[in-house]
């Protein structure tokens, strides 16, 4: 790919992948990419661990910190009158970049490379407890259990204690030492992993990505830098399937309505699974190819009502597509510079937090995504993000949504943002919607701030 180019996707029902290693890159790398050279993010050797190209390791804010866990150093701003959005928290410790975010009511859980799990009530430290399974890429919280994926490819399983809700006790690993024992007296469990090397297929052998859970809350799945997604049953925390998904990493998996599961991976593709009941097991069919692109695919996420889905990649767009139209493609979201590493979706608002320090909060109308705000504050990339309502604000009539935003400056951001987000304000004023394009029929929206 020539210098200052972007391939322009391809939308389609089913093809094959191609192969893109890249997951997050800095300005430079994205203004000089060049496909030949193996310093590019767009380069594929055959040979390279997928890790290699992580944000971690690409990133320039890559430095290694080892502050005790016993000694916490936040500093906190609050802000009790926020106006339509606004940043009323800000938490900064120098224990490491914060890869993944979790909230639950009026709880926030944030994993870093520190390798700890910090547990946060009202902008207070409430508590904490540490895996040693290298850094937390994902956390998803199900009821009274945590689920956390690791960079080492394990998923732990953790407890709230029910006579004391500050106390987290370690339950589980996924697989369980009593599968892995199991399964390892067959030889057919084994599959190859790369030349030479085999493995169990109920473990993931490279970093895990991102964790979903089923909407019933029965299945939990994990996507994995081995480019596998695995089906594990949340009851007895047994692996029923694993998914050959992709042909590179899988950046994302996300669970939609009616045993529909999404994936994004590196190769540059989207898929779209079907959940079908095989006996006491599951069988993941694909049925779809949503995008084919030469750059990753980095985050997926889908509105509540489970309509519209969306997709960021490495070049800064967001791309969606609408269910009812049988996943027709239904526009281009432009409001970033640099890869979009995280999606979230809340109410009729979407927000996407970027490679290039900022998040944008798009307002859908119908099937038009205008551009209303655009979140500033952090000194690094935005890594993953967190939504919540703001139930104190819902009881007085005003709907407003807590957004938490972690990033590799080592920070968590806590942002105030109203639903009621109709005024487009004056530094975003030459933010466009355009009508259905001629070429393949599908709105465009279009975010442009200035940065000036």
């Amino acid at each position: 790919m020539g210098t200052n180019t972007i391939p322009r996707p391809q939308f389609m029902n089913s093809e094959p992948p191609r192969m893109s290693t890249t997951e997050a890159f800095n300005d430079e790398e994205y203004r000089n990419s060049n496909a030949q050279s193996p310093m590019s993010p767009y380069f594929n050797d055959p040979s390279r661990m997928s890790g290699e190209c992580s944000p971690m390791m690409m990133s320039p804010w890559n430095q290694t910190t080892n502050s005790p866990f016993s000694k916490p150093q936040w500093s906190q701003n609050y802000d009790q009158t926020a106006p339509q959005n606004a940043l009323i928290g800000s938490l900064v410790r120098e224990e490491g970049h914060i890869y993944s975010l979790a909230a639950s009511g009026d709880l926030l859980y944030t994993g870093s490379d520190s390798k700890n799990i910090r547990v946060w009530k009202n902008l207070n430290e409430f508590c904490g407890f540490k895996a040693n399974s290298g850094l937390v890429k994902a956390i998803i919280i199900s009821g009274q259990k945590i689920f956390t994926g690791h960079q080492d490819g394990k998923i732990r399983v953790w407890k709230v204690s029910p006579k004391n809700p500050s106390v987290h006790k370690r339950s589980g690993t996924l697989p369980t030492l009593k599968d892995i024992f199991k399964s390892s007296i067959k030889p057919s469990n084994y599959v190859e992993v790369r030349k030479h090397r085999t493995a169990l297929w109920i473990k993931h052998y490279d970093a895990v990505s991102c964790l979903s859970l089923s909407n019933d809350k029965a299945y939990l799945y994990s996507a994995s830098w081995d480019k596998t997604i695995k089906v594990w049953r949340v009851s007895d925390s047994k692996c029923l399937e694993s998914i050959p998904a992709h042909n590179d990493a899988v950046n994302s998996v996300v669970c939609g309505l009616e045993g529909l599961v999404f994936s994004g991976s590196a190769d540059g593709t989207v898929k779209v699974w079907k959940r079908e009941q095989r006996g006491k097991g599951t069988k993941h069919e694909a049925v779809q190819t949503l995008l084919k692109q030469e750059c990753a695919v980095t985050a997926l996420a889908v509105n509540p009502c489970g309509s519209i889905v969306y997709c960021g990649s490495s070049d800064g767009f967001v791309n969606f597509w609408e269910q009812e139209k049988q996943f027709a493609h239904g526009g281009v979201l432009k409001g970033h510079k640099l890869a979009v590493l995280c999606l979230d979706a809340a109410g009729t608002l979407v927000f996407s937090g970027s490679a290039d320090k900022t998040i944008c909060v798009w307002k859908r109308d119908g099937m038009i995504h205008t551009c209303v705000s655009m979140l500033t504050g952090h000194d690094g990339p935005v890594k993953c993000l967190a939504v919540e309502e703001d139930r104190e604000a819902a009881a007085r009539g005003d709907p407003r949504w807590v957004v938490y935003s972690g990033s590799l400056d080592k920070s968590v951001k806590v942002w105030s943002v109203s639903e009621a987000n109709n005024q487009i304000p004056q530094h975003m004023a030459d933010v466009d919607s355009f009508p259905p394009s001629e070429s393949d029929g599908s709105y465009s929206s279009s975010g442009r701030p200035n940065y000036n």
